[in-house]
């Protein structure tokens, strides 16, 4: 395995309104005034061949898994007593994952500052497959995703659900199959173009995921659309960290940072959401900070929250 420093983040593209989160796209996208039909791309059709260039991802995302997990990374466990954490910790890892972007623009550069961003109505999930996806990966894929959503509503308190008309697509899609699902992405959510889908086409081999959230509305800090792209070469506990870790990005926890346990953490020690993340997510939507805060406007608001989730001072 290529050490961790040669790899982009990869659950961290993000694009969103006119200011890149580890969620955001460099340029507000347009605002679509009525839907447009969906296409039938990605319907139930028979599985195409698999490409060599997707075959090969495949065989080299494998032993990128196998190898993590030969240096004990990508952990289940959420922490335990190896990686403690107070609340002072937990405040300042709120502010460095909230309220700084990994990406200055479409994967290109390092973040500033940026204010609290985050959804301020409900969250409907839908999940787009390629047609090259068989259909016991689409099960399993979209139970977790299904699941993940509700598991997300219940930690932040916020309506996240998995039915209705989408405006959070997550695409799970092959080397071979992602453009079509991207342009059926644009053709399902209003405000979303497939022109302002170009960053997540063209993706480095070390990519493995990545999302765009967007803010189409009248309140640049507030989110009205997402879409994420999980690629489907990834082997089964990278493609759930995937999952974990681009669903949380788009709902407002932007950048990457030191914090532990966390998966927002280019370590790639943690694979799935830990109890850190958790209380991340929580004072993430707690109705005492809003859209638009500075960092220094939601500090002592955050120290306030963090000693509550933490049960006292630390």
């Amino acid at each position: 395995m290529a050490p961790r420093g040669t790899l982009l983040r990869w659950g961290a593209l993000g694009f969103a309104g006119a200011a890149l989160v580890a969620c955001d796209v460099a340029q507000a996208p347009l605002t679509v005034k009525t839907p447009r039909p969906r296409p039938n791309v990605l319907a139930e059709t028979q599985l195409r061949p698999t490409s060599e260039e997707s075959a090969a991802l495949r065989s080299y995302l494998v032993q990128v898994q196998a190898a993590q997990l030969s240096q004990g990374l990508l952990r289940e466990d959420g922490g335990g007593p190896d990686t403690p954490f107070t609340a002072d910790m937990l405040a300042r890892n709120f502010e460095r994952i909230v309220f700084f972007n990994e990406y200055e623009k479409a994967l290109q550069g390092r973040g500033g500052e940026s204010p609290l961003r985050r959804w301020s109505g409900p969250v409907r999930v839908g999940i787009i497959f390629g047609n090259s996806v068989p259909p016991s990966q689409r099960s399993a894929d979209g139970t977790a995703i299904r699941n993940y959503a509700r598991r997300l509503g219940q930690i932040t308190g916020h309506p996240i659900m998995s039915f209705g008309p989408p405006n959070f697509i997550v695409i799970v899609a092959s080397e071979d199959d992602r453009g079509a699902a991207l342009d059926a992405a644009a053709a399902r959510v209003p405000g979303i173009t497939p022109e302002s889908l170009n960053a997540l086409r063209s993706l480095s081999r070390d990519t493995y995921c990545a999302v765009a959230a967007y803010a189409a509305g009248s309140d640049a800090n507030t989110y009205t659309a997402a879409v994420a792209v999980i690629r489907a070469e990834n082997p089964g506990l990278l493609r759930l960290s995937c999952i974990h870790e681009e669903m949380a990005q788009a709902l407002g926890l932007a950048n990457d940072s030191n914090a532990r346990p966390s998966i927002f953490n280019d370590d790639d020690e943690f694979a799935l959401l830990t109890k850190h993340d958790e209380k991340l997510l929580k004072m993430l939507y707690d109705p005492r900070l809003s859209p638009g805060m500075s960092a220094a406007e939601a500090a002592p608001i955050a120290r306030t929250i963090a000693r509550e989730l933490q049960g006292g001072p630390s």
